[in-house]
Parts: structure tokens; C-alpha cells; sequence
């Protein structure tokens, strides 16, 4: 795994926050060159830290009143890959987990409203070879919606080995 240091973690803080602002303008805040916000930029992509940008949509301003989390039971583990290949065809899922706990998977989804999910849930993710099992959850209020915290006190945090108890002694 290749290190992260404490220019490239002052980087993602700021992507994370403004995935638009120019590079001039991080280079700026970092007082480095424009060059090196791009190499750094570049390689952090190239490594797998950043996994994509583009734009947040608001699912209410353009249809989708209803934010749902639907609990899904397998007939068997290994039956995973191929019902998250099935999910994958069902447009308004829009995150998919296979899960440890109640459930055997844990979608999130987006809806028109009450009918539009009723119809997915009936027609489309209970049909799936290998569900036995759906119980919904329907989000009443999204509170909190940030990228991930990034830990500008903590250098190579991705590269450093965790101590055991007796080390931090």
C-alpha cells in the first residue's frame, strides 16, 4: 500500500469538501506549485484513494420523494455476486452492501413515492432468484450527508501499522 502524506491528506481534505475548485486554488491553500496539485491529484486516482468526483443530486428536486433502505435475506451466502449482478439492473438502487447481522445484503434505494417502491419490492427485488426475505426501512430525514472525515493530524495513516497495547506502552 503506498503512503499517504500529509500534503496529499490536505488535498483530499479540500476535494472532499469542493470537489470543483481548481487546482490553482488548492495549490494556493497548500502553497505548492499547480503542477504538483495535478501529479498529486493524478496519483491518488492512479492508486485507488480517489474513486471518482462529479456532482450530488437532490433525489426530491427531480422525482424521488421516498429514500429507502430495504434488509435483504438470501436463501444462501453464496448466492451474493449473482443477486447484486440482478440489483444492479434495478436503476433506482443506488447503493448495495452484503452485510453481516439481520440481513444478507442491505440496498438503498430512491422512489417516486409508496406505490413506485411497493412496485420494486413486489415486482423486481423480491422476484430474485435466491431472496427469501425483505424488510424496508423508509428514511423520514436525511440529517447528515459528508464525504468521509480525512485525519490531517494522522501522517501515512493508510501505510501505518496499528500497535498493539503493549507497544503504546
Amino acid at each position: 500500500m503506498e503512503k499517504i502524506d500529509l500534503l496529499d491528506l490536505r488535498i483530499l481534505d479540500i476535494i472532499s469538501g469542493n470537489a470543483r475548485i481548481p487546482f490553482k486554488d488548492i495549490a494556493e491553500m497548500c502553497n505548492v506549485s499547480r503542477a504538483a496539485i495535478h501529479q498529486r491529484v493524478q496519483r491518488l486516482t492512479d492508486i485507488g484513494v480517489i474513486t471518482g468526483s462529479g456532482y450530488q443530486l437532490d433525489p426530491k428536486r427531480i422525482g424521488y420523494g421516498t429514500c429507502t433502505y430495504v434488509g435483504i435475506t438470501l436463501e444462501k451466502g453464496s448466492m451474493y455476486r449473482a443477486v447484486a449482478d440482478s440489483l444492479r439492473e434495478i436503476p433506482e438502487i443506488v447503493e448495495c452492501h452484503y452485510t453481516t447481522g439481520n440481513y444478507s445484503m442491505l440496498v438503498k434505494l430512491y422512489c417516486q413515492d409508496n406505490e413506485h417502491l411497493m412496485e420494486i419490492l413486489n415486482d423486481k427485488i423480491q422476484g430474485i432468484a435466491g431472496v427469501i426475505s425483505t424488510e424496508t426501512l423508509i428514511s423520514l430525514e436525511q440529517t447528515i450527508n459528508r464525504a468521509i472525515h480525512v485525519p490531517l493530524d494522522t501522517v501515512g495513516l493508510a501505510a501505518k501499522p496499528r500497535r498493539s497495547r503493549s507497544e503504546k506502552k
